[in-house]
Protein backbone atom coordinates (compact mmCIF):
# COMPACT_ATOMS: atom_id res chain seq x y z
CA UNK A 1 0.00 0.00 0.00
CA UNK A 2 1.25 3.34 -0.97
CA UNK A 3 2.30 5.57 2.08
CA UNK A 4 0.61 9.48 1.93
CA UNK A 5 2.69 11.73 3.00
CA UNK A 6 2.44 15.84 3.64
CA UNK A 7 4.53 17.51 1.85
CA UNK A 8 5.53 20.80 2.73
CA UNK A 9 6.35 19.27 6.64
CA UNK A 10 8.97 17.06 4.93
CA UNK A 11 10.18 20.07 2.72
CA UNK A 12 10.90 22.01 5.59
CA UNK A 13 11.97 19.59 7.17
CA UNK A 14 14.92 18.73 5.00
CA UNK A 15 15.34 22.86 4.32
CA UNK A 16 16.27 22.82 7.84
CA UNK A 17 18.14 19.80 7.81
CA UNK A 18 20.57 20.88 5.25
CA UNK A 19 20.89 24.29 6.94
CA UNK A 20 21.85 22.40 10.26
CA UNK A 21 24.89 20.65 8.53
CA UNK A 22 25.70 23.63 6.29
CA UNK A 23 26.53 25.77 9.89
CA UNK A 24 27.68 22.74 11.54
CA UNK A 25 30.41 21.84 8.73
CA UNK A 26 31.40 25.66 8.13
CA UNK A 27 32.60 25.29 12.06
CA UNK A 28 34.69 22.41 11.39
CA UNK A 29 38.30 22.52 10.69
CA UNK A 30 40.09 20.66 7.98
CA UNK A 31 41.42 18.14 10.50
CA UNK A 32 37.70 17.57 11.55
CA UNK A 33 37.08 16.96 8.04
CA UNK A 34 39.04 13.80 8.26
CA UNK A 35 37.65 12.20 11.36
CA UNK A 36 36.61 8.49 10.99
CA UNK A 37 33.18 8.11 11.42
CA UNK A 38 31.00 4.76 12.33
CA UNK A 39 30.53 3.95 8.61
CA UNK A 40 33.34 2.00 7.38
CA UNK A 41 35.66 3.36 5.18
CA UNK A 42 34.25 6.79 5.23
CA UNK A 43 34.97 10.35 7.04
CA UNK A 44 33.81 13.34 7.48
CA UNK A 45 34.20 14.26 4.32
CA UNK A 46 33.16 11.15 2.84
CA UNK A 47 29.90 11.26 4.41
CA UNK A 48 29.18 14.73 2.83
CA UNK A 49 30.82 13.55 -0.44
CA UNK A 50 27.66 10.92 0.08
CA UNK A 51 24.75 13.37 0.42
CA UNK A 52 25.94 15.44 -2.39
CA UNK A 53 25.80 12.26 -4.47
CA UNK A 54 21.93 11.20 -3.59
CA UNK A 55 20.59 14.53 -3.66
CA UNK A 56 22.87 15.10 -7.10
CA UNK A 57 21.44 11.99 -8.80
CA UNK A 58 17.85 13.27 -7.72
CA UNK A 59 18.30 16.16 -9.84
CA UNK A 60 19.18 13.81 -12.86
CA UNK A 61 23.04 14.06 -12.77
CA UNK A 62 25.49 11.26 -13.63
CA UNK A 63 26.75 9.18 -11.59
CA UNK A 64 30.76 10.15 -11.78
CA UNK A 65 32.67 7.80 -14.14
CA UNK A 66 35.05 5.99 -11.16
CA UNK A 67 36.03 2.11 -11.41
CA UNK A 68 35.59 1.28 -7.69
CA UNK A 69 38.23 -1.98 -7.58
CA UNK A 70 36.29 -4.92 -4.67
CA UNK A 71 39.70 -5.38 -3.49
CA UNK A 72 40.07 -1.55 -2.04
CA UNK A 73 36.66 -1.09 -1.38
CA UNK A 74 35.98 -3.99 0.90
CA UNK A 75 33.18 -2.04 2.38
CA UNK A 76 31.22 -1.39 -0.54
CA UNK A 77 28.92 -4.38 -1.05
CA UNK A 78 25.85 -4.35 -3.54
CA UNK A 79 25.35 -1.79 -6.52
CA UNK A 80 24.21 0.93 -4.37
CA UNK A 81 27.43 0.79 -2.49
CA UNK A 82 29.40 1.13 -5.77
CA UNK A 83 27.31 3.73 -6.71
CA UNK A 84 27.42 5.63 -3.34
CA UNK A 85 31.56 4.92 -3.26
CA UNK A 86 31.95 6.66 -6.63
CA UNK A 87 30.63 9.91 -5.85
CA UNK A 88 32.50 9.56 -2.62
CA UNK A 89 35.63 8.98 -4.81
CA UNK A 90 34.91 11.63 -7.09
CA UNK A 91 35.64 14.46 -4.26
CA UNK A 92 38.07 12.80 -1.98
CA UNK A 93 41.05 14.68 -3.93
CA UNK A 94 38.69 17.98 -3.00
CA UNK A 95 39.65 20.47 -0.59
CA UNK A 96 36.85 20.67 2.59
CA UNK A 97 35.88 24.25 1.65
CA UNK A 98 35.07 22.91 -2.08
CA UNK A 99 33.18 20.20 -0.74
CA UNK A 100 31.26 22.73 1.69
CA UNK A 101 30.41 24.95 -1.01
CA UNK A 102 29.16 21.94 -3.36
CA UNK A 103 27.30 20.58 -0.51
CA UNK A 104 25.32 24.42 -0.18
CA UNK A 105 24.79 24.47 -4.14
CA UNK A 106 23.58 21.02 -4.47
CA UNK A 107 20.96 21.24 -1.81
CA UNK A 108 19.86 24.97 -2.60
CA UNK A 109 18.85 23.28 -5.70
CA UNK A 110 17.44 20.45 -4.80
CA UNK A 111 15.15 22.44 -2.23
CA UNK A 112 14.18 24.70 -5.47
CA UNK A 113 13.12 21.36 -7.06
CA UNK A 114 10.90 20.28 -3.61
CA UNK A 115 9.30 23.69 -3.36
CA UNK A 116 7.95 23.46 -7.28
CA UNK A 117 7.02 20.12 -7.02
CA UNK A 118 3.18 19.73 -7.53
CA UNK A 119 1.09 16.74 -5.58
CA UNK A 120 0.84 14.37 -8.43
CA UNK A 121 4.65 14.18 -8.55
CA UNK A 122 5.12 14.00 -4.84
CA UNK A 123 1.99 11.19 -4.91
CA UNK A 124 3.33 8.87 -8.01
CA UNK A 125 5.06 5.42 -6.80
CA UNK A 126 7.95 4.76 -7.82
CA UNK A 127 11.52 3.06 -7.11
CA UNK A 128 12.83 3.98 -3.89
CA UNK A 129 15.51 2.94 -1.25
CA UNK A 130 12.58 0.53 0.91
CA UNK A 131 10.91 -0.78 -2.27
CA UNK A 132 7.76 0.82 -4.47
CA UNK A 133 6.09 3.64 -2.78
CA UNK A 134 5.94 7.71 -3.65
CA UNK A 135 8.32 9.81 -4.06
CA UNK A 136 6.77 12.02 -0.68
CA UNK A 137 7.95 9.03 1.24
CA UNK A 138 11.18 9.05 -0.98
CA UNK A 139 11.60 12.10 0.88
CA UNK A 140 10.77 10.91 4.43
CA UNK A 141 13.48 8.93 3.84
CA UNK A 142 15.94 11.32 2.67
CA UNK A 143 15.19 13.22 5.67
CA UNK A 144 16.08 10.15 7.88
CA UNK A 145 19.54 9.76 5.43
CA UNK A 146 20.08 13.53 5.93
CA UNK A 147 19.07 13.49 9.94
CA UNK A 148 21.44 10.00 10.63
CA UNK A 149 24.20 11.27 8.96
CA UNK A 150 24.45 14.56 10.91
CA UNK A 151 24.59 12.69 13.64
CA UNK A 152 27.72 10.37 12.27
CA UNK A 153 29.62 13.60 11.57
CA UNK A 154 28.68 14.52 15.38
CA UNK A 155 29.74 11.71 16.92
CA UNK A 156 33.12 11.70 14.42
CA UNK A 157 34.18 15.53 15.53
CA UNK A 158 32.80 15.28 19.52
CA UNK A 159 30.02 17.96 19.11
CA UNK A 160 27.02 16.83 20.17
CA UNK A 161 23.20 18.28 19.14
CA UNK A 162 20.50 18.11 16.44
CA UNK A 163 18.17 15.29 18.47
CA UNK A 164 15.56 17.63 18.30
CA UNK A 165 13.07 19.23 15.30
CA UNK A 166 11.37 18.51 12.31
CA UNK A 167 14.13 16.26 10.86
CA UNK A 168 14.45 14.25 13.87
CA UNK A 169 11.16 14.03 14.21
CA UNK A 170 10.25 12.25 10.63
CA UNK A 171 13.23 10.47 10.71
CA UNK A 172 11.43 8.52 13.85
CA UNK A 173 8.70 8.21 11.57
CA UNK A 174 10.73 6.30 9.08
CA UNK A 175 11.96 4.00 11.92
CA UNK A 176 8.42 3.27 13.57
CA UNK A 177 7.34 2.29 10.14
CA UNK A 178 10.01 -0.70 10.39
CA UNK A 179 9.61 -1.51 14.29
CA UNK A 180 6.95 -4.65 13.59
CA UNK A 181 9.62 -6.03 10.89
CA UNK A 182 12.25 -5.54 13.42
CA UNK A 183 10.17 -6.87 16.64
CA UNK A 184 8.42 -9.64 14.99
CA UNK A 185 10.41 -11.01 12.39
CA UNK A 186 14.50 -9.76 13.42
CA UNK A 187 13.78 -10.51 17.45
CA UNK A 188 11.49 -13.24 17.13
CA UNK A 189 9.04 -11.88 19.63
CA UNK A 190 6.46 -14.62 20.67
CA UNK A 191 2.91 -13.99 19.58
CA UNK A 192 1.01 -12.14 22.21
CA UNK A 193 4.12 -9.88 22.84
CA UNK A 194 3.41 -6.25 23.76
CA UNK A 195 6.55 -3.93 23.16
CA UNK A 196 6.71 -0.13 24.22
CA UNK A 197 9.92 1.88 23.55
CA UNK A 198 9.71 4.84 25.93
CA UNK A 199 12.34 7.68 23.66
CA UNK A 200 13.50 10.33 26.12
CA UNK A 201 15.31 13.74 25.08
CA UNK A 202 14.33 16.28 22.77
CA UNK A 203 12.00 14.40 20.60
CA UNK A 204 10.64 12.07 23.48
CA UNK A 205 7.91 9.71 22.25
CA UNK A 206 6.15 6.46 23.24
CA UNK A 207 5.72 3.41 20.22
CA UNK A 208 3.97 0.55 20.83
CA UNK A 209 4.36 -2.94 18.75
CA UNK A 210 1.87 -5.49 19.20
CA UNK A 211 2.53 -9.46 17.92
CA UNK A 212 -0.42 -11.46 16.64
CA UNK A 213 -0.11 -13.58 13.32
CA UNK A 214 2.39 -10.56 12.42
CA UNK A 215 3.95 -7.72 14.51
CA UNK A 216 2.44 -4.42 14.26
CA UNK A 217 3.06 -0.64 15.61
CA UNK A 218 -0.27 0.31 17.86
CA UNK A 219 -1.64 3.68 19.13
CA UNK A 220 -1.41 1.75 22.27
CA UNK A 221 -1.27 -1.52 23.95
CA UNK A 222 -4.11 -4.22 24.34
CA UNK A 223 -2.90 -4.80 27.87
CA UNK A 224 0.76 -4.26 30.17
CA UNK A 225 3.47 -4.32 27.88
CA UNK A 226 5.49 -7.61 27.75
CA UNK A 227 8.86 -5.52 27.23
CA UNK A 228 9.35 -1.73 28.04
CA UNK A 229 12.85 -0.32 26.67
CA UNK A 230 13.38 3.21 27.70
CA UNK A 231 16.28 5.17 26.28
CA UNK A 232 17.22 8.43 24.76
CA UNK A 233 16.12 9.08 20.70
CA UNK A 234 19.89 9.61 19.60
CA UNK A 235 20.76 5.81 21.05
CA UNK A 236 17.45 4.63 19.68
CA UNK A 237 18.08 6.11 16.22
CA UNK A 238 22.18 4.88 15.77
CA UNK A 239 20.85 0.91 16.94
CA UNK A 240 18.12 1.35 13.97
CA UNK A 241 20.52 2.82 11.69
CA UNK A 242 23.19 0.06 12.74
CA UNK A 243 25.38 2.94 14.15
CA UNK A 244 28.14 1.20 16.56
CA UNK A 245 28.27 -1.60 18.89
CA UNK A 246 24.65 -2.31 20.13
CA UNK A 247 26.63 -3.82 23.32
CA UNK A 248 28.00 -0.63 23.90
CA UNK A 249 24.77 1.19 23.31
CA UNK A 250 23.12 -1.52 25.28
CA UNK A 251 24.13 0.62 28.31
CA UNK A 252 22.05 3.25 27.81
CA UNK A 253 19.01 1.16 27.76
CA UNK A 254 16.88 0.26 30.56
CA UNK A 255 14.73 -2.90 30.06
CA UNK A 256 11.53 -3.72 32.05
CA UNK A 257 10.17 -6.49 31.97
CA UNK A 258 11.12 -9.65 29.60
CA UNK A 259 14.58 -9.00 29.37
CA UNK A 260 15.67 -11.73 27.02
CA UNK A 261 13.69 -10.23 24.60
CA UNK A 262 14.43 -6.81 25.05
CA UNK A 263 18.00 -7.88 24.80
CA UNK A 264 17.22 -9.48 21.42
CA UNK A 265 15.09 -6.17 20.36
CA UNK A 266 18.50 -3.95 20.85
CA UNK A 267 21.06 -6.06 19.25
CA UNK A 268 18.40 -6.96 16.47
CA UNK A 269 17.38 -3.04 15.68
CA UNK A 270 19.12 -2.27 12.63
CA UNK A 271 17.04 -2.88 9.37
CA UNK A 272 18.94 -0.17 7.12
CA UNK A 273 21.18 -1.09 4.37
Amino acid sequence: MATSVPKDPIVEALAEEWARLEDLLTGLDETAWSAPTALPGWDVKAVVAHLIGTESMLLGEPTPDVTIDPAEYQHVRNDMGRINEAWVASMADRAPIEVLSRFRETTGRRLEALRTCDQEQWDAEGVTPVGKDTYGRFMRVRTFDCWIHEQDIRDAVSVPGGEGGAAAELALDEIEAALGYVVGKKAGAPAGSRVSFELTGPAARTLHVEVGERAHVVPDLAGPATTTLTMPVGVFARLAAGRGDPESLREQVTIDGDGALGDRIVVNLAYTM
